[in-house]
């Protein structure tokens, strides 16, 4: 009896310490795949900031040049009408721009109905395209409507039971179809509002603009339609865009901006601006350090000052939360400002305000809390870096103000792979993605590393490493915890620098560029930007650019960014990546031609 007891009693400890070490060990695993989870979003996100930050530099003055040309050597043709004069109705668009009977996508009728709306949404689900024309008459017809809006908009939750405020899509048309069949349609009944980012990035932003504006008042449009009216488009939704109202208020106690608050933000103020002004923010002031001197020494004034108008409009769109109290430069971005609790509570108590919500900034569960519940982010766009990176979420404000928060994942791979699966194929892009800025980085990094390698063997320490590396990139990553992704180590523990660009190279070996190390490294870089600033150039979108279009452009380019290349470089260079010899360069050739290969996925998919 005894004996069968204590048989029974080691059985019962044996199965608690099966289970204690079954549950230590899912707790080690679960903790370090939230580790790898956390440190490639973070990734994700530096190189998003650093981006941003060339794209500032580039767009200070090289690109803004190309926006303020005169108007009236934008529109070229002479059959293009000028969709910039506000007088021009929707009957002279009718008359000035045919709808070929080929054209089988969708056809609007103004004043727009909710069938329209519809036909719309069941267009772009089917990946049908909306001619030039419509496009030109909604943007024209939102520009009305906006015009007549106030800089701060004010609802009440008394006309409807809830108000719905979405964060940042993207470009995602994906997620946007999803909210509205999770949601339904805006109506009178059921408000939405949509705060900022609606494009960039993904591949659906005119797409995302247009059902916007319909509903309020594509990337994949083809080119045979924007051909003759694609620079009409541009100009016009750059017009458009001036309009839209810069902040909402919900029942006087609910703040809603795209970015956030300083310790100058005054209502008032913007409530005064004439916003349509202020064409681009793409150039803030020279100083984000005397930012605060700046905007304390002004004195009241009916009508704001430019200079201090861009500087609060700033501040609204690029500004993010900390929970540290003050309000500091925000030098990740390179505009706006940390704003903390102590700046939250000031705004709230001089305004009467309960709760503050913005966008702007990646949340992997589609929003987050801080500041004591006061602030609240709400991101909209799932899948946001990669396939199974981050859910979306929405906002349900109902009339005692309490925020519901609806969750979701626009899901194609991610339900078929399991978890281990999912972050393993988010950490594989963040570290591709990083390996990409390591090697446009390749000459500063090595002369990085030789400071530290005072006898030439190749090899420093990890922390010279590390050190190295954030003082290049200065991207804020645990450099140390990700060196064995990078970077081989010797059996003395010592790093062999060169290893971080054993497994990359160009795309396409051009001579000349090879030879020229600063002249590949640049074209890496600059990728995104080069192409942004070509397909302006590309008067006729026919994706061909010639010879001395591209020499002087690059020359510009090269120049206002201070990079020493000699022009026989540039002359070589453009004559080697004309493959045919017909004085044009294809563009989408010349991109392709300077990416990054990454040379074992290669192996592993060849």
């Amino acid at each position: 009896m005894g004996c069968s007891s204590s048989v029974a009693d080691r059985k019962s400890e044996n199965v608690i310490r099966a289970a204690i070490l079954i549950q230590k060990w899912y707790r080690f695993t679960m903790a370090r795949l939230e580790m790898r989870r956390r440190y490639s979003l973070s990734i994700f996100q530096s190189i998003e900031y650093a981006d941003e930050q060339d794209q500032l530099q580039v767009f200070s003055t090289f690109l803004f040049s190309f926006y303020l040309v005169p108007v009236s050597q934008i529109f070229t043709s002479p059959s293009a009408p000028q969709v910039v004069d506000e007088d021009f109705s929707l009957k002279e668009f009718e008359k000035k721009i045919a709808v070929p009977d080929s054209y089988y996508g969708p056809r609007l009728s103004f004043p727009l109905t909710v069938e329209d709306a519809n036909a719309l949404l069941h267009a772009f689900r089917n990946e049908q395209l909306l001619h030039a024309r419509y496009v030109l008459q909604l943007l024209s017809e939102t520009r009305r409507v906006l015009k007549e809006m106030p800089n701060i908009t004010h609802l009440s939750t008394s006309y409807s039971k809830e108000i719905t405020v979405c964060g940042d899509l993207h470009g995602n048309l994906d997620d946007l179809l999803l909210i509205f069949y999770k949601n339904g349609l805006p109506s009178e009944q059921n408000p939405y509002v949509f705060n900022g980012d609606f494009v960039d990035r993904g591949k659906n932003s005119m797409e995302i603009l247009i059902i916007l504006f319909i509903l309020g008042v594509g990337q994949e449009i083809s080119e045979y339609i924007l051909q003759d009216h694609w620079k009409q488009i541009l100009s016009l939704l750059r017009d458009v865009f001036s309009w839209l109202p810069l902040a909402t208020i919900i029942d006087s106690k609910v703040l809603i901006l795209h970015g956030g608050i300083s310790d100058t933000t005054d209502l008032d103020f913007l409530n005064a601006l004439e916003r349509n002004k202020l064409k681009s923010l793409m150039r803030p002031p020279k100083s984000v350090t005397n930012r605060q001197d700046q905007v304390k020494k002004k004195t009241p004034m009916t009508k704001p000052s430019k200079h201090t108008a861009s500087q609060h409009i700033l501040d609204i769109l690029w500004s993010d939360p900390r929970s540290q109290n003050g309000c500091t430069p925000n030098k990740c971005r390179g505009g706006g400002c940390y704003f903390g609790p102590d700046v939250t509570a000031k705004l709230f108590e001089r305004y009467n305000l309960k709760m503050l919500i913005r966008s702007h900034e990646f949340k992997p569960e589609g929003y987050e809390i801080s500041h004591d519940g006061k602030v609240i982010t709400i991101f909209s766009a799932s899948n946001y870096y990669e396939e199974g990176s981050n859910r979306g979420a929405y906002i349900k404000l109902n009339p005692e103000l309490t925020p519901r928060f609806v969750q979701y994942q626009v899901s194609k791979l991610t339900r078929r792979q399991n978890l281990r699966e999912r972050v393993g194929t988010i950490e594989s892009s963040a570290l591709k993605s990083l390996r990409e800025k390591i090697y446009a980085h390749r000459s500063e990094l090595i002369s990085a590393f030789a400071q530290y390698d005072t006898n030439g063997t190749g090899r420093i320490s990890v922390n010279d490493w590390a050190a190295a590396m954030e003082s290049v990139l200065q991207l804020e990553l645990p450099w140390r915890m990700l060196r064995s992704q990078l970077a081989q180590m010797n059996p003395d523990g010592e790093v062999d620098f060169m290893s971080c660009f054993y497994d990359l190279k160009m795309g396409q070996p051009i001579k000349e560029v090879k030879r020229k190390t600063p002249l590949a490294e640049t074209l890496c870089r600059y990728r995104k930007d080069l192409e942004i600033i070509f397909n302006i150039i590309d008067k006729d979108h026919s994706g061909l650019i010639s010879l001395e279009e591209f020499s002087q452009t690059w020359r510009l380019f090269t120049s206002h960014l201070g990079i020493d290349i000699q022009d026989d470089s540039i002359d070589k260079l453009v004559l080697s990546i004309d493959y045919n010899k017909d004085g044009h360069i294809d563009f989408n050739e010349f991109l392709e031609a300077f990416h990054v290969v990454h040379r074992l996925e290669k192996k592993a998919t060849s």
